[in-house]
């Protein structure tokens, strides 16, 4: 073999070939991103639409109906998804896995804008977004203050915190949980506006042609010249009382004022967040998506260690929940599984030929191919991530043939009496072709994976990549650096220790013994048949018996709550109602089982104006500080919370759909509303009797209460008052407009 010869004769060749693996492989350790899970984007597209007040029925026909008809053709889409609930249309396209999904983006924009003139005026233009999974917050830190609201909290928070958070490297985005904008809210008084004869369209009209701020062109003089600006008169509530409606019979001025109650409030004053019982502010800080999330979580939260030395004495900022802790430790004992097999080898490989000199060539080989394996993740986009460090330990025992095969004829050489020099030559040539064959077989079984199609495929190609180029690596390793080690180190003079002595005493024993069971064997090959066959037959039935999950059930730390109460519940009453769920949990805090507690209000995954879900986040304290697992934990929460009658409260602990909680879905249609009801309650009444089965959902939810209106329109022509003008009025007076800015 040509490149053992020269590793052989040239020592200084392969050393530096060998050098230079590790040193490209160091190189690129250090710039590869840490994740938990491989990168990959599942080609699905959301099309959110806002319609403040309309009810469920109505954004289903004036929204959702004519954004799934306007994308219905667009080319590679394999399913579209929608949900219409108050005041919110989510429409869901899910493309192809070979589909580009810039380009169906693109198509999904194009045909949205094409339907906006249709869309009522009142409708927010729908914003067309990727999802992107990995833009789930990794950190989430809890700001409480004992003299300040949430919107003053929010306020001092965008001044003081976000900016300095967000310009931290690696950081994507902040985002600011139950965020409260301040707005002039204006109350009417329709009392009022009725003795002024004043209409909400005419309030409207005053507003938007009072309240502006526009340029006024340019004054020139001879040396200079001045940009002219109408500045904005109405900033506080005082100003907003004295804007002019009209001028009245008298020539009285009827102001703002006069038939409204003027006050700053939040924009969205339904929402609320609380953490261990206190109301506050969370802040998420999302990764950019090729950042190490220990070094982003790291670097924000000395961050944040440095701002909440600056803050108020009444405001207190601290980490709530930080997801980079179950990625360290994995990572750590995956490191540490990594260094054990190493050294278990090294020590088999000892006890095997009784040489420290053979011993250490494998000690040296093994990790320059490990080394060598993330040069290869960094060409190829890859990470370091629980799957790629998996395929790591899978290949100790891989890399590590292919040294003991060249090895091992070597030093069977040198025993017989040959000189290391010589015998490492002719050894690594007798033994090239079989290190070789061995390392195309290896690497034929994971080539496969690179043709597969779907998600799983896009999981495994990285654990594919590792192992193949691990293989690759030791097999270049083996023909450069252990021949060349091998006619460096091994000789026959080396002293036999007592150890070794007593080794080849009992390998002698172990020699004999299976001599005469393979003599048994061969002599009796229809029994040994016979016991292959039943072996076979056990194997396949306790692959049968074994359950099938996507990951396996593990303690992450904590576990998420979705609370729900009844269609229609008020924000008032649902505070109440996750009140009780909070104080029963709240005595897990004080026995310290539950590191903190967060509740929020309406739940994080709402697409409605509805406030009756809220989503609480238990974070159990850390792993080496407590003695109960997270299941004995969450069998206490469930247990708290069975009296619990207001609200229903499903559970399910972090992790990735396996035997921690994973959901079951299945999607039915019907040719109304009214049957589909009917097949769902008679699905929802068996699937309850099905053990092993919790948490049963559904998202078809028509018991939201309703007053429905019926205008007499003959009444209504009667007096010049149109539909639109009611529906507008009824819209501002029992839901609220926006009105300029």
């Amino acid at each position: 073999m040509i490149l053992s010869d020269i590793s052989v004769k040239r020592p200084v060749f392969a050393t530096v070939m060998s050098v230079m693996l590790v040193a490209f492989g160091i190189l690129s350790f250090k710039d590869l991103p840490v994740r938990e899970l491989p990168d990959f984007e599942i080609p699905i597209v959301s099309i959110i639409a806002v319609y403040p007040g309309a009810s469920a029925a109505v954004v289903e026909n004036r929204l959702t109906q004519i954004i799934e008809n306007s994308i219905a053709g667009i080319e590679g889409i394999k399913s579209i998804s929608s949900t219409s609930s108050n005041g919110v249309s989510s429409v869901v396209v899910e493309f192809k896995l070979s589909h580009p999904l810039e380009v169906g983006v693109n198509d999904i924009r194009d045909r949205v804008s094409s339907i906006l003139r249709v869309l009522p005026e009142e409708v927010d233009p729908p914003q067309v977004q990727k999802i992107n999974f990995n833009e789930s917050p990794i950190l989430w830190f809890g700001v409480t203050s004992t003299i300040m609201d949430n919107l003053q909290l929010t306020d001092f928070i965008e001044r003081n915190i976000e900016d300095q958070l967000s310009v931290v490297e690696g950081v994507a985005r902040v985002r600011i949980g139950s965020r409260q904008r301040p707005s002039i809210r204006i109350w009417l008084d329709r009392q009022a506006m009725a003795a002024r004869d004043l209409t909400i369209p005419d309030i409207e009209a005053a507003l938007r042609a009072e309240n502006v701020e526009l340029p006024a062109g340019r004054l020139e003089s001879e040396t200079r010249d001045f940009t002219l600006r109408v500045e904005r008169v109405y900033q506080t509530p005082d100003d907003f009382k004295n804007l002019v409606l009209k001028e009245g019979e008298d020539g009285h001025l009827v102001r703002l004022g006069e038939v409204a109650r003027i006050e700053i409030g939040a924009e969205n004053p339904r929402t609320e967040y609380r953490r261990n019982g206190l109301t506050g502010q969370s802040i998420g800080i999302v990764k950019q998506s090729q950042a190490n999330i220990l070094d982003v979580a790291e670097a924000v939260k000395t961050e944040a260690e440095r701002i909440a030395k600056r803050l108020p004495s009444h405001i207190t900022l601290s980490v709530s929940w930080d997801s980079s802790q179950f990625v360290a430790e994995a990572i750590t004992r995956v490191y540490q599984t990594l260094l054990v097999a190493m050294v278990l080898v090294i020590i088999v490989i000892y006890l095997f030929l009784g040489s420290f000199r053979a011993a250490f060539i494998p000690a040296i080989t093994v990790p320059v191919s490990i080394m060598a394996t993330f040069w290869a993740l960094s060409l190829a986009g890859y990470s370091i991530n629980m799957l790629t460090l998996l395929a790591l330990v899978l290949t100790i025992g891989l890399v590590v043939d292919d040294s003991i095969v060249v090895l091992e004829n070597c030093y069977r050489r040198v025993e017989s009496g040959e000189p290391a020099l010589l015998a490492a030559y002719r050894g690594t040539r007798q033994v090239s072709f079989a290190v070789i064959a061995t390392t195309l077989v290896l690497i034929s079984i994971f080539l496969p994976v690179f043709f597969l199609e779907g998600n799983i495929s896009r999981i495994l190609k990285e654990l594919a990549l590792t192992i193949t180029a691990a293989v690759g690596f030791s097999t270049f390793v083996a023909l450069t650096l252990s021949a060349m080690l091998c006619s460096k180190l091994l000789t026959r003079k080396e002293k036999k220790t007592w150890l070794r002595k007593h080794l080849l005493t009992w390998f002698e024993a172990v020699n004999k013994s299976y001599d005469k069971v393979l003599r048994t064997t061969l002599a009796n090959v229809w029994p040994m048949a016979a016991m292959l066959l039943a072996a076979l037959m056990i194997t396949i039935g306790l692959f049968m018996a074994v359950k099938f999950e996507f990951a396996p059930s593990e303690d992450r730390g904590g576990f998420f709550m979705s609370i729900r109460a009844t269609e229609g519940t008020g924000f008032e009453a649902m505070r109440g109602a996750v009140s009780e769920v909070e104080e029963l949990l709240l005595a897990g805090v004080e026995e310290g089982d539950i590191e903190t507690l967060l509740i929020n209000i309406p739940g994080f995954r709402t697409t409605s104006e509805a406030v009756n879900s809220a989503t609480g986040i238990v974070i159990l304290p850390h792993w080496k500080s407590r003695d109960k697992e997270s299941k004995e934990i969450l069998a206490w929460v469930r247990a708290q919370l069975t009296d619990v009658t207001e609200v229903q409260v499903f559970i399910q602990e972090f992790g990735h759909g396996g035997g921690g909680g994973g959901e079951i879905q299945f999607v039915i249609g019907a040719n109304t509303y009214h049957e589909l009801a009917g097949i769902r309650d008679r699905m929802v009444a068996r699937l309850r009797d099905y053990p092993g089965l919790i948490n049963i959902d559904t998202d078809y939810q028509e018991t939201q209460p309703q007053v429905r209106v019926d205008v007499d329109r003959d009444r209504a022509a009667d007096i010049g008052v149109s539909v639109s003008a009611i529906g507008r009025t009824l819209e501002t007076m029992l839901a609220g407009r926006r009105v300029t800015t």
